[in-house]
């Protein structure tokens, strides 16, 4: 068999193989959207039904006697359990046609994870996080035990300024820096322990890079580390050089052992604005700094005016802390942010 025989056997192959995935990816979104608006008119069926009586054990009784009426007739599948989850997404996403939306990106199982999130905007920030970076199940789930939502910025702020982000991203999948950078960082997968040196944290990165892409998001690229910045004959080194798509701009990060030091200020500035002059592209945003430390004081980062800069601190940890611990850390921070904003 000649050569040429085999090279369009090989292409018939190819172009077979493409027009099978392409219509199993599209049975795959046709299922998924079925199955999902039917759980969600059979939640809303349910709902209906049990708002004409109000009292909670009449609810209960029609989900079992439902429950049971219909593994007779389809089998597995249809638990109790499983039409209280149609009921929560009926409860949810009261309106139809937010529901269609959301088959289109997220499978039911995603759907049913971040339906139980009870804050409004967290669970708005998981929709389109989730849309945007086109997490898996297991990311997802991740995602919302690390706590995801309260270690960035914008968790922080006004609602009406979570609000204003967050229609940013649904509408025209534009990320803000407050969506992005995320205080504390977990890099527990480095394997660092006891004691270590700068430069061990930042091989260490280096080594499981990908891990720690994954960690502080997936829109940042790497470019450089230990970046030479020269300055009237004198060479400073940029720990660690990245690029944000979605931001669209440089992202200089420095790594310090210890507690942040208001001297890390001038040193961030002096490496963006030679960013800014000589790196920087036509078309791309400022500069970011983001200078991890073992630990800061919040009040040297406010008198700072570091966010005036354009710079982001934020902590980071080599072992997981305690998750209730964590929890409780991060919701007094929340707190206490937004009570200086209302002051």
């Amino acid at each position: 068999m000649n050569s040429k025989i085999l090279k369009n056997q090989d292409n018939l192959f190819v172009d077979i193989k493409v027009l099978i995935d392409q219509s199993k990816q599209q049975i795959a979104v046709t299922v998924n959207s079925t199955i999902t608006m039917l759980y969600w008119q059979v939640g809303n069926r349910i709902k209906t039904d049990i708002l004409q009586n109000k009292r909670a054990e009449y609810g209960q009784e029609i989900i079992k006697q439902l429950s049971a009426d219909l593994t007779e007739q389809y089998g597995k599948g249809w638990s109790e359990k499983h039409l209280r989850h149609c009921l929560r997404t009926a409860e949810t996403f009261p309106d139809a046609e937010i529901v269609s939306t959301l088959w289109r990106q997220l499978s039911w199982s995603h759907i049913k994870i971040i339906q139980y999130i009870e804050d409004e905007l967290k669970r708005e920030f998981y929709l389109e996080m989730c849309k945007l970076e086109r997490w898996s199940v297991r990311v997802l789930e991740n995602r919302i035990s690390s706590m995801l939502y309260e270690r960035t910025a914008i968790s922080k702020k006004p609602k009406e300024t979570i609000k204003h982000d967050l229609k940013l991203l649904k509408n025209e999948q534009k990320l803000t820096p407050d969506l992005v950078f995320r205080d504390p960082y977990f890099l527990e997968f480095l394997g660092l322990r006891d004691k270590y040196s700068e430069k061990d944290l930042e091989m260490a990165i280096i080594v499981e890079l990908q891990n720690f892409i994954i960690e502080i998001g997936s829109d940042f690229a790497f470019m450089d580390r230990q970046k030479r910045i020269s300055i009237d004959n004198e060479d400073y080194y940029l720990d660690l050089l990245f690029y944000h798509r979605r931001l669209k701009c440089l992202v200089a990060i420095e790594l310090k052992l210890g507690k942040f030091e208001a001297a890390y200020k001038g040193q961030m500035e002096l490496y963006l604005r030679w960013l800014d002059k000589y790196m920087k592209l036509d078309g791309e945003n400022t500069p970011i700094g983001l200078i991890l430390c073992a630990g800061k004081s919040n009040e040297h980062v406010e008198l700072l005016q570091l966010e005036n800069s354009n710079i982001k601190v934020a902590d980071y940890l080599i072992q997981l802390p305690d998750k209730h611990l964590l929890e409780q850390k991060l919701r007094t921070a929340i707190e206490i942010a937004k009570q200086k904003l209302d002051i």
